[in-house]
């Protein structure tokens, strides 16, 4: 099992940083590197189980399952459904920590996926910096003091 681990400090309040981001079907408002995103049957954006699929700037498309989403401990889980990028298994966690002492966000991004040994390390680096570590910077760039 691969393992991506990305984080960063955004310099606004989380429950700034998380009405932006639980938005499951908001990538497009907050990354550079998706460019439409919609919600298959029209299932409300925050209901688990609900499906978004979304094309990629290189036009890659991806359909993901919204596994668990709170409020309280702003976080949300999905899973990949259909990706170009062979992966199996695939489980990411997006969560929001607040720090208390200077009203900032500590931000995660973590996944867990499969994928055939030679690709493996490969794919730990595209989507940790691609992925994770570009729409982190894209949440920095917006909060930015």
């Amino acid at each position: 099992m691969a393992r991506v681990y990305s984080s960063t400090v955004v310099a606004a309040p989380a429950t700034t940083v998380w009405g932006v981001v639980r938005d499951f079907n908001g990538l497009p408002n907050w990354t550079k590197f998706v460019v439409e995103s919609r919600i298959e049957q029209n299932m409300e954006a925050d209901r688990v189980g609900c499906v978004r699929n979304f094309r990629l700037n290189d036009g890659g498309r991806i359909r993901e399952r919204l596994l668990a989403l709170s409020d309280y401990d702003m976080y949300c889980t999905y899973s990949i459904l259909e990706s170009p990028m062979g992966v199996e298994n695939y489980v990411a966690t997006l969560r929001l920590i607040p720090i208390t002492d200077d009203d900032q966000t500590f931000i995660e991004w973590t996944a867990d996926f499969e994928a055939t040994p030679d690709r493996e390390d490969k794919l730990i680096e595209d989507i940790g910096r691609n992925l994770f570590a570009a729409g982190l910077a894209a949440l920095k760039s917006r909060f930015a003091r």
